[in-house]
């Protein structure tokens, strides 16, 4: 017998932090009643704790897929996408043809204009859960599904150091090129020094060989950023993320034209559109897609763009339980430009009891999961923290 969707559940699932993500709440950064920051380097808001939204989704014959998107802020909106659209359009529906489904839903609301934010990441978490229950009907990961792996492992590049000052930092850069890990990468609206003094210090502490980028989280003009990036070029720098406003494509175009810097971008993405947009008049090297915005389906297209023109990819790092880490490092080990992978340490160590798996980071390497679907379930632990929505 054929298998069909028949449930289509969303939850989320919370976890405290010992210290709020990008660390520790400077001056004039006081959480509100809800746990929300604002980071004042950046203007953007964070909550003081992990949080994210999972689904489930069940067949006929019982066969159960995990997906999972973000739910930093406001998850009741991408819950009720979920609960009163996307859910009843995806029940009944053949789960082993997952982007047949993204596309369907897609389309949904394509003409009302909704065709990023909150919506495509309630359709992302659908996605992914689509795909691991196809994994699973053909006992297989979710890689051999997408063509193959190119990749056994996938070099790491640590993510983000999150201590209060620059001396601090430094430590635990040094620290983690301890265990194996020989690339790196820094906030500058969280270097209180200024960008250029602390890509100084950490290339005098870690040595010439290396690599350290920098992240500009989109909060410059063009000028501003080549301003930035030229100092920190005098340092060796792998590549500036983020450099101008998302909105701003022109200020793209003129940052990835006037500086040798590679430029990476594409983090906060919903769909292969949104990469088309810039590719045609930006000189992108690297291409950042995040699963949890994305979904497997359209993580793929970005990628398949990318190879198409000869671009990098090196994924965001999802931040959440795991299950969307899993869905990105299945598809990452299955694209041939992938070369890095972010490593969000500060969220993977701690969150490493909510999965059950082989998915691994150590001494440098992902080794992504092996088994069937995603390779990893949820344990206990993460189960006991489900609230639905």
């Amino acid at each position: 017998m054929s298998e069909v969707v028949t449930s289509v559940q969303a939850f989320t699932l919370t976890q405290s932090r010992d210290v709020p993500y990008l660390g520790a709440a400077r001056p004039g950064e006081t959480p509100n009643e809800k746990g929300y920051l604002v980071r004042l380097g950046n203007r953007t808001v964070y909550p003081i704790f992990d949080r994210s939204i999972l689904v489930r989704v069940e067949t006929n014959n019982g066969t159960v897929g995990w997906g999972e998107t973000y739910g930093l802020v406001a998850p009741g909106a991408v819950g009720e996408l979920i609960k009163d659209l996307l859910a009843d359009f995806t029940i009944g529906r053949d789960p082993t043809d997952p982007a047949a489904i993204y596309d369907d839903l897609y389309d949904l609301m394509r003409v009302r204009g909704y065709t990023g934010g909150f919506y495509v990441d309630a359709l992302c978490a659908i996605d992914i859960a689509l795909w691991d229950i196809a994994g699973k009907i053909a006992k297989a990961p979710i890689s051999t599904l997408l063509g193959g792996a190119q990749h056994d492992r996938i070099p790491a590049y640590i993510s983000g150091l999150p201590k209060e000052t620059l001396a601090a930092r430094v430590a635990l850069a040094q620290s983690w090129q301890a265990r194996g890990f020989s690339a790196f990468k820094f906030a500058t609206p969280v270097a209180d020094d200024g960008p250029a003094a602390e890509i100084a210090a950490l290339r005098a502490a870690l040595g010439p060989e290396a690599q350290i980028a920098a992240d500009l989280h989109w909060n410059q003009t063009a000028d501003t950023a080549l301003g930035l990036i030229n100092a920190m070029a005098a340092h060796d720098l792998w590549f500036a993320e983020a450099p101008v406003r998302t909105e701003d494509i022109a200020a793209l175009a003129q940052v990835t034209a006037s500086c040798d810097t590679p430029i990476a971008v594409g983090e906060e993405w919903r769909t292969h559109f949104d990469m088309l947009h810039r590719i045609e008049r930006c000189k992108i090297a690297i291409v950042q897609p995040e699963m949890g915005h994305k979904g497997i389906t359209n993580f793929m297209r970005i990628g398949q763009l990318a190879e198409a023109h000869g671009i990098d990819v090196i994924p965001h790092a999802t931040i959440g339980a795991g299950i969307f880490l899993a869905a990105s490092l299945q598809a990452s080990s299955a694209l041939k430009m992938t070369k890095f992978h972010e490593f969000q340490h500060s969220i993977f160590e701690p969150n490493r009891r909510l999965l059950i798996g082989d998915m691994e980071c150590k001494e440098g390497y992902y080794t992504p999961p092996t088994g069937h679907g995603l390779g990893v379930a949820l344990s206990q632990a993460a189960l006991d923290l489900l609230e639905p929505l």
